[in-house]
C-alpha cells in the first residue's frame, strides 16, 4: 500500500450522490466516476499490470481498456503517431513543401498571435532552417490586422520574394487573402485546425482535420500538432526522393516536440491520442533545457521544477500570449526560434513585463465586465462589452465569466469605428465555434469562427444584443443539458496522511493530464478545516486535519469573492468534505504536497 487510502465509501440506499453531497459550495452534485463495472475493470487492471489500485481506478475512469493500459502509461509517438497521409491534402502539402526545400525557394509563414500560432510558426521555421531554406514569418497585430491572413501582409510577403505561402493556425476561411496570394503567383498551403465551413478557399493544399471531408479522426489536434505531422510527412517525402545524405542529414524531429507540447497544452485541446504522446515527449525535451527560448522563458517564470502541463498552461503560455495580447505579436515566435541565449533572455524578459501589464489590464476590464452581469443572472449566454476595452484581454475576461457563471460567455471590445471585437469561451457540450459560424452565415456577425470551447467574432456594436439573443436561443437546450450534467466527479477518497509524494508520483504515470484526460480528483471526507485565509490575488490558503491528527495544506485559486472562497472562510473549525487534486508544490526551492481545492461541502 502506498498510503492510507479509502477508495470506496458506503452510500445510503438509493443515494447516488458521493458522500451524500447533492449540492456543494459551488452548486454541484458529487458523484463517483466509476460504476460497479468500472471498479471491476480497475481491479483487473491493477492485478494484471501490477499497478497501484488508485492509479488503476484513475485510468479506468478515463475510458482506458485492458488492452490499452501499457500504451496509456507509456504514451510514445511510436505507438500513437498516426500516418500523416490520413489527413486530407497532407500528401499535397508535403510535396509542395519538399519542392520548396529542394528548389531553395523563399517560404512565407503566416501565423496567429496566440501560443498555438507561435509554436506552429516556430516548428515550421525551425524545420526550414535545418533544411537551409530561407523563410519569413508574419504574425499579425491583433488590433490593426486582426486574425488571419490579410491582403496587405500577403502583398508584403510576396514583395520579399516568397514563392510559397504557408498559413499556420489560420487560413481555413481566408478566401480574399488567399485569392490575392494566388493572383500574386504564390502557391498556398494551409495548416490549420479550426472549424471549417463547407466552402473552402482555393489552395494547393488545405490540411485541417476538422474540414468536413477529412476522415482521419485527428480533429483533436492543435495547429502545432498539424504542423508537426506536416514536417514528418515532408521529411518522409524528401527521404523518398534521396534528398537526405551524410552531408545533409535529416533533422531530429523529436527536438520539435517541446514546441508541439507547449502549443497543444496552451490551446486546451484534448490530451488524447497523439496529443498525449506529443506532450509527454515534449515535456522531456523541454526538461533538458536545450532550447534557448524555452529555457529563458522558464527562468523568467522562476520555474524550478520539471515542466508539467500546469507550467505550460499557466506559466509559460500566458507569457508568450502577452506579446500577442498587448505588445509585439511576433515576440513569441522570435523567442522560440532564437538560437542566441542573450537575445532569448531579452525577449523573455520583455514578455514577462508585458504579462504583468496584461494582468493589470485584465483585472480592470474584468471588474467592469463583472459589474454588467447580475449575480443571479438567468441569461443562457453571458455577453459583456465596453468602449475602449483592450481587444487583447477579452478572451481572458470571457474565460473568467464562464468560470463564475458556468455558462458560455463573450466579452467585446468596442472600437471608435463602431465595430466590436469579441472572444468567447464555452462549457462542455456546447459548441461555441459552430454557433458563431452560423451567426456569420445568418448575417448577424461580420466574421468569426473557432472551435467548440472557444471562438472569436467581429460584428457591429449595435448588433451585440441581436447576437446575444441569437446565441441564447440557438444554445439554450445545450446549455441546459450541460448544466444539468455538471457534477463533480471523484476518482476516490483520501485522508490527509494519504496525500503523499509517493502517491503523486504514482498518479503521474497516468498523465500528462489536461483537457480530455482530466487530473484525478479526490475527496477528503470528514476532515476539520483548521484554517482558511485570503492570500495573494484572491486565493484561499487552507489547512485540514484528519481524525488521526494528520494535516495537509491546500490552496483554492482565484475564489475569494466567489461562493467557494466564502464557504471555505465560513467553515473554519468545522467538519467538512473537501474536494481537490493533489500536487507537488516546489515554489521557493522546497517540495511539499498540497491540495488544489476545487469544492467543499459541510459534513453531515
Amino acid at each position: 500500500m502506498l498510503m492510507r487510502i479509502a477508495t470506496a465509501l458506503a452510500l445510503e440506499p438509493g443515494d447516488t450522490a458521493f458522500l451524500g453531497v447533492h449540492r456543494s459550495a459551488t452548486g454541484r452534485r458529487w458523484r463517483e466516476r466509476l460504476d460497479g463495472r468500472g471498479q471491476a475493470l480497475a481491479l483487473a487492471m491493477a492485478q494484471a499490470h501490477g499497478i497501484p489500485d488508485l492509479l488503476a481506478r484513475v485510468i479506468a475512469g478515463r475510458g482506458v481498456q485492458m488492452e490499452e493500459v501499457a500504451r496509456h502509461l507509456d504514451p510514445t509517438l511510436r505507438a500513437l503517431m498516426p500516418d500523416p497521409s490520413t489527413l486530407t491534402d497532407m500528401d499535397q502539402a508535403a510535396e509542395r513543401l519538399a519542392a520548396a526545400i529542394r528548389r531553395e525557394e523563399r517560404v512565407a509563414i503566416f501565423g496567429d498571435y496566440d501560443v498555438d500560432g507561435a509554436t506552429s510558426a516556430a516548428i515550421l521555421g525551425q524545420f526550414l532552417r535545418a533544411c537551409g531554406t530561407i523563410f519569413d514569418i508574419h504574425i499579425p497585430d491583433r488590433i490593426f490586422e486582426g486574425y488571419g491572413p490579410n491582403v496587405p501582409a500577403i502583398r508584403d510577403l510576396a514583395a520579399r520574394g516568397a514563392k510559397l505561402l504557408v498559413t499556420v493556425d489560420c487560413g481555413t476561411t481566408s478566401h480574399e487573402a488567399l485569392a490575392e496570394a494566388r493572383k500574386l503567383g504564390l502557391d498556398v498551403v494551409v495548416l490549420d485546425h479550426h472549424q471549417a465551413p463547407e466552402d473552402l478557399p482555393a489552395a494547393t493544399a488545405l490540411v485541417n482535420p476538422n474540414r468536413l471531408d477529412d476522415v482521419s479522426g485527428q480533429g483533436h489536434l492543435a495547429a502545432c500538432g498539424v504542423v508537426f505531422l506536416a514536417i514528418v510527412a515532408t521529411a518522409r517525402t524528401l527521404r523518398h526522393s534521396g534528398y537526405w545524405t551524410t552531408e545533409r542529414p535529416q533533422p531530429d524531429l523529436l527536438a520539435f516536440t517541446d514546441l508541439a507540447a507547449l502549443g497543444t497544452v496552451a490551446d486546451v485541446v484534448p490530451l488524447v491520442g497523439v496529443n498525449r504522446a506529443l506532450v509527454a515527449t515534449g515535456l522531456k525535451a523541454m526538461a533538458a533545457r536545450l532550447r534557448p527560448g524555452t529555457r529563458a522563458l522558464m527562468d523568467v517564470a522562476r520555474m524550478d521544477a520539471a515542466p508539467s502541463p500546469y507550467h505550460l498552461g499557466f506559466l509559460l503560455g500566458p507569457r508568450i500570449n502577452a506579446g500577442g495580447r498587448i505588445g509585439n505579436a511576433a515576440l513569441g515566435a522570435r523567442l522560440l526560434l532564437s538560437a542566441d541565449p542573450v537575445e532569448a533572455m531579452a525577449i523573455a524578459a520583455e514578455l514577462d513585463r508585458l504579462n504583468e501589464e496584461r494582468r493589470a489590464v485584465e483585472a480592470a476590464t474584468l471588474a467592469e465586465a463583472d459589474a454588467q452581469v447580475p449575480e443571479e443572472t438567468e441569461d443562457t449566454v453571458i455577453v459583456t462589452s465596453g468602449q475602449g476595452w483592450h481587444p487583447g484581454v477579452v478572451g481572458l475576461v470571457s474565460a473568467r465569466l464562464k468560470e463564475k457563471f458556468c455558462r458560455p460567455a463573450f466579452a467585446f471590445a468596442i472600437g471608435e469605428d463602431g465595430l466590436a471585437t469579441g472572444s468567447g469561451r464555452s462549457i462542455p457540450g456546447v459548441d461555441l465555434g459552430g454557433a458563431v459560424r452560423e451567426a456569420v452565415d445568418e448575417g448577424i456577425a461580420i466574421k468569426g469562427g473557432g472551435h467548440a470551447m472557444a471562438a472569436g467574432v467581429t460584428l457591429a456594436a449595435a448588433d451585440i444584443p441581436r447576437f446575444q439573443s441569437y446565441l441564447s436561443e440557438r444554445l439554450a437546450s445545450d446549455v441546459t443539458a450541460s448544466q444539468a450534467a455538471d457534477a463533480l466527479t471523484f476518482d476516490g477518497a483520501l485522508s490527509a496522511g494519504g496525500a503523499t509524494a509517493d502517491l503523486t508520483r504514482a498518479l503521474q504515470r497516468g498523465g500528462p493530464y489536461g483537457t480530455g484526460n482530466s487530473e484525478p480528483t479526490f475527496a477528503f471526507p470528514n476532515h476539520t478545516l483548521v484554517s482558511a485565509s485570503v492570500v495573494g490575488t484572491g486565493h484561499i490558503r487552507i489547512r485540514i486535519r484528519s481524525g488521526d491528527g494528520a494535516t495537509v495544506s491546500g490552496i483554492a485559486f482565484r475564489c475569494a469573492d466567489r461562493p467557494l472562497g466564502r464557504a471555505l472562510v465560513d467553515a473554519q473549525g468545522r467538519m467538512v468534505h473537501l474536494a481537490g487534486r493533489i500536487a507537488e508544490d516546489t515554489w521557493g526551492g522546497g517540495s511539499r504536497i498540497e491540495i488544489r481545492v476545487c469544492d467543499l461541502a459541510v459534513a453531515g
